[in-house]
């Protein structure tokens, strides 16, 4: 069964018609993640901080289950990055970050005429604005920006922290927490960020940081560092390919009786290291929002 056939058996029969075309862009997203080894599960963990953080802040319905999913599409621009900029190992130049301060709005783009636009686009375009006026594309300040935005925004930057990538390992949870509590009313929304600090510092952020999705933490590559995405439905004898050096491995029973990636010693060709998105997770993903609330529900709620 293909994804969109899965989608329609899954959702309840008012999401039926939207479902596919959602998936179809959670799909696109999912592939520009693949390009880019050191942001494995990026999308799906800010998606989930995004839906604590908004059940923290008493949203709810509707309203929660678009954020959820704007929280996963957020950097669905990023497609029209070029690799060498994407996957460079070193720290960006002007020039180079000022291609990737485009994203936002070749997002924006791609969504014109979508069906679903209005669901996703608040937290695609707006995810790079600040209060303080100084983010991008728009410069837009304080409450003119779309709380989509301002929400994604906080969990895309607290991501990026902890994660891990070529040049310096990933920040301890604590210690992004800080800069957030340094840059609130700045860089981050002060309510927002707030409540974003206090379900860090009680614990509830541990089981998303360094996962890929529930109870699946990411793996390490001996050349490359924790690039190695397992995903839920992966079996004991399958292999396992790194999207950064293509050093292959074989999925072993580890001592907790999951999956645990073995170095072969050998190399992917290119039908191993071809990108496929984990459908799966994405049909996950909207089943988990559409249990919130129906698609159109989410699209009756937005801005």
């Amino acid at each position: 069964m293909g994804l969109f056939d899965f989608m329609r058996a899954r959702t309840s029969p008012p999401a039926n018609a939207s479902a596919p075309m959602l998936a179809s862009l959670l799909v696109m997203a999912w592939i520009v993640e693949a390009r880019d080894p050191y942001t494995g599960g990026h999308l799906w963990r800010v998606s989930r901080y995004s839906a604590l953080l908004a059940e923290a802040a008493g949203i709810t319905g509707g309203a929660l289950a678009r954020i959820e999913i704007g929280g996963f599409l957020h950097d669905l621009g990023k497609i029209g990055i070029p690799d060498a900029i994407l996957r460079k190992a070193d720290r960006l130049s002007d020039e180079e970050y000022a291609v990737i301060r485009t994203h936002p709005d070749v997002g924006a783009r791609m969504l014109a005429g979508h069906p679903l636009a209005a669901l996703v686009l608040p937290a695609v375009l707006h995810h790079h604005e600040t209060p303080d006026g100084r983010g991008y594309p728009h410069g837009l300040a304080g409450e003119e920006i779309p709380l989509d935005g301002r929400l994604v925004g906080i969990c895309d930057a607290f991501d990026a922290m902890t994660s891990s990538r070529p040049y310096r390992a990933g920040m301890p949870i604590q210690t992004a927490l800080d800069i957030i509590r340094g840059r609130l009313g700045t860089q981050f929304d002060a309510e927002l960020g707030t409540r974003f600090i206090a379900l860090g510092e009680a614990g509830a952020l541990d089981h998303i940081a360094g996962h890929s999705d529930n109870g699946i933490p990411l793996q390490h590559c001996v050349m490359c560092g924790p690039t190695l995405v397992v995903r839920r439905e992966a079996r004991i004898g399958e292999d396992l390919y790194c999207r950064s050096c293509g050093g292959e491995y074989h999925l072993q029973a580890g001592d907790d009786g999951r999956p645990l990636a073995v170095p072969t010693g050998r190399r992917g060709g290119p039908a191993e290291l071809e990108p496929e998105a984990d459908n799966d997770l994405i049909a996950r993903v909207i089943q988990g929002a559409a249990t919130r609330a129906p698609i159109e529900a989410m699209m009756m709620d937005s801005d």
